[in-house]
């Protein structure tokens, strides 16, 4: 049979009644019906609503730090950094003197190591001091622990200095002293970390080496300032009161001058506000968690495991092990060789090279002054051509110089022995001066404290501040005086490999940080040139919720910025404020080339925004 007959035969077999309208042609009188070329109405997909982070930088997520509030907070910071090294070093410069006092009775070479073992207890306290104040810091505040390490250096440095002699009290003179160091190292497990977690998240992006040094170039002064008091006090009390003076009690005159230092250092430190970064990041966790009911949200953190909990050492552990061990390789090479260059060198001097006392404690302070007043120079280096290229500077001058520079220190003289310092400055500059600036860059800011305080102490503790007893250790079971040196070249070795893994952090926002400039013309440029600054990494940055629609089952595209937001008033859990500016709401923010303008749309009539202020006078937007 034909194809067209059997066609129409087929047809007739279902022609339907002619009272019954066709069930596939819409009746007049039926719902759907319409005149033939009228246009089809278009069907409204069912559509959901979800939540994601905004793409792109708006003028209102930058921070600008006032320079007035950005000197206070350096100061703040710069005092208390100048007070530990203060305290440290003139421990290390009165080693061989309060020998005398605490060990009467005990071999030389004993009394020392006794001595020593004293100040590297002090850095084996440092770890605990990291694991309770640097969660504590992620939690309250840095401004806070700040100010509580602050009281507790104080007041420890200033004991040490009424404490009973083992002539008075015998051998148990020892145990008070280790007790304060310990007191004074719990105290510095959270300052150094603390501190340069808030100076740098104070600091703006581009100028964060230059401002992050400020700190460093404290901790040197500090130092030098130590060895300057106890070069003085030793020639005062010497001429005026014999040899024995300072082992009969002007040991005790730099400790008390920790008083009036710090009452000064904590009248500073109660003043410097909390970073912005803090600041706006417990804003945002605030904000974030009304989304979510009370009863929801601590049922559910009771659920998550501390491995998985924010603000705890384990969660940082979990999270972030490789930076982690990055930070401890850097440290480590770092404070070896520093800690060397200050605390331990005046031992070295005087017993090994066999320099006066006084000749001992002052020979470091004209290469350390000179050395903290370049220190903000090689950091504002590190903001042109980068942390990792002025760490490599590092490593190679310790090859390079550290070895003759031993050699040349047991010529003797004092020009030998200034030459020889100033060798071994220059791996240590060029090691602290990025320091400050990129060990905090390493950690995202919910554990930016934590993860500074567990890898800066760790690794101070066990490598840099037992250096002076290690190194003593060698030379005595060796012989050879170059251990020291050898010493600070093997964790060289690993900081080479930590710069070589590590990421580049100048002039970048801190991870989970927004990024924070010093005028709004910045903030302004900064939004506008978003799209062509490899620097910017929104995916790194905590960018607010914005609530979308979506039709329902579908998926979200590549580029989210292009949905369509939901009105204002539509939007659910205070998301109102962000969902009307999904779309880019401000003119001088950028549009993508794929972006048609009906999509980038404004959906609110409110003005542009400005950047948020950061200031005495400033309000937040």
């Amino acid at each position: 049979m034909p194809e067209s007959h059997n066609h129409q035969h087929h047809s007739s077999l279902h022609m339907p009644h002619p009272h019954m309208p066709h069930p596939h042609i819409p009746h007049p009188h039926l719902p759907g019906w319409r005149h033939k070329g009228a246009a089809k109405a278009p069907e409204q997909p069912k559509m959901q609503k979800v939540q994601l982070r905004r793409q792109f930088l708006r003028q209102k997520d930058v921070t600008v730090v006032e320079e007035k509030t950005l000197k206070q907070a350096i100061a703040g910071t710069v005092v208390g950094n100048f007070m530990e090294w203060y305290d440290f070093g003139i421990y290390g410069y009165l080693a061989v003197t309060m020998a005398s006092v605490f060990t009467s009775g005990l071999p030389k070479s004993m009394s020392l190591i006794v001595m020593l073992l004293g100040f590297a207890v002090s850095f084996l306290v440092r770890p605990l001091g990291g694991i309770v104040l640097g969660p504590l810091g992620d939690r309250v505040g840095r401004q806070k622990v700040l100010f509580l390490t602050m009281g507790m250096m104080v007041v420890s440095t200033a004991l040490i200095g009424i404490l009973p002699t083992s002539k008075q009290i015998g051998a148990w003179a020892i145990v008070p002293l280790y007790a304060l160091q310990m007191v004074q190292g719990f105290s510095t497990g959270g300052e150094y970390s603390g501190a340069t977690t808030y100076i740098s998240e104070f600091s703006p992006d581009r100028k964060r080496g230059f401002y992050s040094a400020w700190l460093d170039m404290g901790s040197y002064i500090g130092s030098a300032f130590g060895a300057a008091m106890v070069a003085i006090t030793t020639t005062i009390a010497e001429h005026g009161w014999g040899a024995s003076a300072m082992v009969n009690g002007g040991w005790r005159i730099p400790y008390l001058l920790t008083i009036p230092l710090g009452i000064l250092a904590m009248a500073l430190r109660s003043h410097i506000p909390e970073t912005p970064q803090f600041a706006a990041h417990q804003e945002r966790q605030k904000e974030e968690q009304h989304e979510i009911s009370h009863v929801a949200h601590e049922a559910a953190w009771e659920q998550v495991s501390a491995w998985d909990r924010p603000g705890t050492m384990l969660y940082v552990i979990k999270r972030h092990w490789r930076r982690l061990l990055i930070a401890v390789a850097i440290v480590a090479a770092t404070n070896t060789a520093g800690y060397l260059l200050t605390s331990y060198m005046p031992t070295y001097l005087r017993e090994e090279v066999g320099t006066t006392p006084t000749m001992a404690a002052a020979a470091t302070v004209p290469v350390l002054i000179i050395m903290a007043l370049c220190l903000p120079l090689i950091g504002h280096l590190s903001d042109i051509v980068g942390r990792k290229p002025v760490y490599a500077v590092a490593v190679i001058s310790t090859f390079v110089l550290v070895y003759p520079a031993f050699q040349l220190l047991h010529h003797g003289t004092f020009w030998s022995i200034q030459g020889a310092l100033a060798m071994l400055a220059v791996p240590v500059a060029f090691y602290a001066g990025v320091s400050a600036s990129t060990l905090p860059a390493l950690f995202p800011t919910e554990s930016r404290f934590s993860g500074m305080g567990l890898s800066y102490n760790f690794a101070v503790s066990l490598f840099g501040g037992t250096s002076p007893l290690v190194s003593q250790a060698l030379i005595t079971m060796t012989g050879n005086h170059d251990m020291p040196g050898f010493y600070i070249m093997f964790f060289a070795i690993f900081s080479g490999i930590a710069t070589i893994v590590m990421r580049e952090s100048s002039r970048a926002p801190l991870p989970g940080s927004m990024p924070t400039v010093g005028s709004d013309a910045e903030a302004r440029f900064l939004v506008r040139t978003q799209i062509e600054n490899p620097k910017l990494d929104t995916s790194m940055m905590p960018m607010p919720l914005v609530t979308v629609e979506i039709p329902a089952g579908q998926m979200l595209p590549q580029r989210p910025e292009n949905i369509k937001p939901v009105p204002q008033d539509e939007a659910e859990n205070g998301d109102k404020s962000d969902a009307s500016q999904n779309g880019h709401s401000n003119d001088s923010e950028p549009r993508s080339q794929d972006q048609s303008p009906a999509k980038s749309a404004r959906t609110d009539k409110r003005p542009k925004s400005n950047p948020r202020k950061f200031g005495n006078r400033a309000t937040k937007k």
